[in-house]
């Protein structure tokens, strides 16, 4: 991948994380119920979009009765083949997003998101580097200094293997002349886990979305190194890795599919669904407290996007070494 390339996939992993998958659906003046599976523990980015998706379906009586059901495993995939494969006769919701389409190519997996139908990109959230508030590390420049002279010292703790957090660690090391494929990634299940390694000092530094941190930040418990926005986040003064010398933009995108075979009008019926939930202010506002930055797209432009996405992360994961 080229230095361009490598800082356009920076810029466009709008970390996709948000897929919604809607499985048999009939039309829209007749869905009174909705199941909405959310391919994570509770408590993350994709169950947090699932039960966001739900509340504005459910209060601005778009549809009745909407349940969320939570089936975590290898990236999301585990629910991306259940909601394949499964026949069922109430319309399902699969949330996904960038880190799907990472462990999809990682796990080899058998289901892809070729066998759905891309609906709506919806959100994005800028990443954080940290350490631990008592950690020696002062700055982004203490850290590259120490990853240049001994790769193999510096851990980077995150989600899964292949998915957004990995993939940054990879560009940063690779904006920052050094080979992707040295760097020490301590895959976890995300969220709560890797806050405790952090905290804990048993990493050196952790990656995710700048929100899942802010907290610990704020209460001095952690030190924010950079964040991957193109300017400062408002209310936050961390610098972005652009001030301090990584020529790196980097978001992770969510967004909603729904399943193969559908009809033009019935995708056309989704996807004006899906514009009512975004456009409306009590979703703008759940975006507004979770720190969510607006990436709707609709079928047609979320389609098209995906495939550029698809082949940029899959040679990325091939320079970091987890694709051969």
């Amino acid at each position: 991948m080229s230095h361009h390339q490598s800082k356009r996939l920076g810029t466009i992993l709008a970390g996709i994380g948000l897929g919604v998958l809607l499985a048999a659906a009939p039309a829209l003046a007749e869905v009174k119920s909705l199941e909405i599976i959310a391919p994570a523990a509770p408590g993350g980015g994709w169950d947090q979009h699932a039960r966001s998706v739900q509340q504005v379906l459910q209060s601005q009586k778009l549809v009745p009765n909407v349940q969320v059901v939570n089936i975590p495993g290898a990236g999301g995939t585990i629910g991306l083949a259940q909601f394949v494969t499964a026949k069922k006769r109430t319309p399902t919701l699969l949330v996904g997003g960038q880190i799907m389409v990472g462990a999809i190519i990682t796990n080899k997996s058998a289901v892809t998101l070729d066998q759905v139908t891309p609906l709506a990109r919806l959100t994005g959230e800028y990443s954080a580097l940290v350490v631990p508030a008592n950690s020696p590390i002062q700055s982004l420049k203490d850290l590259l200094d120490k990853l240049k002279a001994e790769p193999g010292s510096v851990s980077w703790g995150g989600g899964s293997a292949g998915g957004s957090d990995q993939i940054l660690a990879g560009l940063i090391a690779k904006e920052a002349g050094l080979e992707p494929s040295k760097v020490n990634y301590v895959a976890t299940a995300g969220g709560g886990e890797v806050l405790a390694a952090v905290l804990g000092g048993h990493i050196t530094t952790a990656v995710s979305g700048y929100n899942e941190f802010a907290p610990q930040i704020q209460a001095g418990k952690l030190r924010a190194l950079a964040v991957s926005s193109a300017e400062r986040l408002p209310g936050v003064d961390t610098p972005t890795l652009k001030e301090q010398g990584i020529n790196l933009e980097f978001v992770n995108w969510r967004g909603i599919f729904a399943p193969a075979g559908l009809k033009p009008a019935e995708v056309k019926e989704y996807d004006a669904l899906m514009t009512k939930v975004t456009s409306s202010a009590e979703w703008k506002e759940l975006a507004k407290q979770r720190g969510w930055i607006d990436l709707y797209l609709p079928s047609t432009e979320f389609a098209a996007f995906l495939k550029t996405e698809r082949s940029q992360i899959e040679t990325t994961l091939t320079e970091l070494g987890l694709v051969k």
